[in-house]
């Protein structure tokens, strides 16, 4: 019976791993780029007041659909080490303001640590604004968490992949599916017991 119950347990976890998977490639490989209230995009490392690679290919996409005239607004999110002088988020409102986005149109968050944290933080700015939908931008593969992180929260959003450039190794992408996958099963488990009732728009 035990051994039963252990072969079951196992299939399932198997089945939710890679249901998990086929959803992070899914939204990985999808643009929903439309018009919107808002661009979010979140953040990613900056180096001493200067985008990261991979920030700056986020905020050259939130940019490029910008001036498509899909929304208004750029939100840009993240925070920093306490010990830093820069944020993600101000660095991004900084880079934007460089090139030609207007201070009106950048709201720029800088007190959020992780991706949950910026969803939230993401929440109350737009209840604040009354940004109904936006346009999320992020890497591929965090882009199916995130959006199930906005909507939990009440928000209407489409995502957006920031181009990859020459892409990522098979290493790179199983590590940061892998990482995704992990995520995303932690914050249901979470839900699941009542560890994640956070209330739409709250901090």
């Amino acid at each position: 019976m035990i051994a039963l119950l252990l072969l079951l347990l196992f299939v399932a976890a198997l089945g939710w791993t890679a249901w998990v998977y086929s959803q992070v490639l899914n939204y990985a490989h999808r643009d929903e780029a439309r018009p919107a209230d808002a661009i979010a995009v979140f953040g990613a490392a900056e180096y001493d007041g200067r985008p990261s690679p991979v920030l700056k290919a986020r905020l050259d996409h939130a940019l490029a659909l910008y001036q498509e005239k899909l929304a208004p607004i750029i939100v840009t999110l993240g925070g920093g080490d306490p010990a830093d002088l820069h944020s993600e988020g101000g660095v991004g409102h900084d880079y934007l303001l460089g090139h030609g986005v207007p201070e009106r149109a950048i709201i720029a968050e800088t007190e959020s640590r992780n991706t949950e944290q910026s969803t939230r933080r993401l929440a109350v700015i737009a209840r604040a604004n009354q940004l109904h939908t936006i346009v999320v931008v992020s890497d591929g593969t965090h882009l199916f968490r995130t959006h199930a992180l906005c909507e939990s929260l009440g928000l209407t959003v489409f995502t957006s992949p920031r181009s990859m450039g020459k892409g990522l190794s098979r290493q790179e992408e199983a590590e940061r599916i892998g990482h995704e996958v992990l995520s995303y099963t932690a914050w249901r488990l979470r839900r699941m017991i009542g560890f994640d009732r956070t209330p739409p728009g709250a901090p």
